[in-house]
């Protein structure tokens, strides 16, 4: 039996409650979101995105949560065997060991589901990824901060004064921090976040319906 944090709708951040799963599921949704609201639209065939944050482990962690969280029904990824300790009943490396069932390659209602990696590397679960981009409607596939953008991989970035922080070519991601720096033309810029938003992804809850740092990453999967 496990536990699963689930956002109810009736008000405006939610209720947090704690629900008992005796379903053998292990990709049953970690985050419920409230769907009536127009703020998270149901897409069809959206593609699997990958991002990495080379600068900010924090961001890195929760940037996979709000681009997931941005397209309505969506299965975060971790493809880091050192990544966060995503909450969820399973992860990547079970699957491979195991073999994924029906269940675990679609969603079975609707909401975010994190895998964590479970310290496998990517390479030794192709065959696994292929079958969850396949069956989900959108994954987000979190990649290390040592990626180093490679194979068209989005980077989020810290937007900070300075040139402390190598720029990238668009579509780009960066976070704006406590300063007023002018972002990189056609990079996609992400409002500062408040803290019950970054507070309740860490804690696997789904933030308000209509956040607006989570409303901001629907650019990206419209770029895609």
């Amino acid at each position: 039996m496990r536990v699963v944090v689930v956002i109810s709708d009736h008000s405006a951040f939610g209720e947090t409650s704690l629900i008992t799963h005796d379903s053998n599921d292990p990709l049953e949704p970690c985050i419920r979101i409230p769907y009536g609201d127009p703020a998270f639209p149901m897409r069809r065939n959206m593609p699997a995105l990958a991002i990495w944050s080379p600068e900010d482990g924090v961001l890195g962690a929760v940037a996979p949560l709000g681009l997931a969280a941005a397209s309505g029904t969506a299965l975060v990824v971790d493809l880091d065997p050192n990544g966060p300790n995503y909450p969820g009943g399973s992860s990547l490396a079970a699957l491979v060991a195991d073999g994924p069932r029906k269940s675990d390659l679609q969603p079975v209602r609707k909401g975010v589901a994190v895998l964590a990696n479970g310290g496998i590397e990517p390479e030794d679960a192709e065959a696994v990824l292929d079958a969850i981009v396949g069956g989900w409607p959108a994954v987000v596939l979190r990649l290390p901060a040592s990626h180093e953008g490679r194979t068209g991989a989005i980077p989020v970035i810290p937007l900070v004064p300075g040139d402390l922080f190598r720029q990238y070519e668009p579509p780009a991601v960066y976070q704006r921090s406590g300063w007023r720096v002018e972002p990189p033309r056609g990079a996609i810029v992400l409002p500062r976040p408040r803290r019950v938003t970054i507070g309740m992804l860490l804690a696997g809850a789904a933030p308000p319906p209509r956040d607006r740092w989570v409303a901001a990453w629907r650019r990206l999967w419209e770029q895609s």
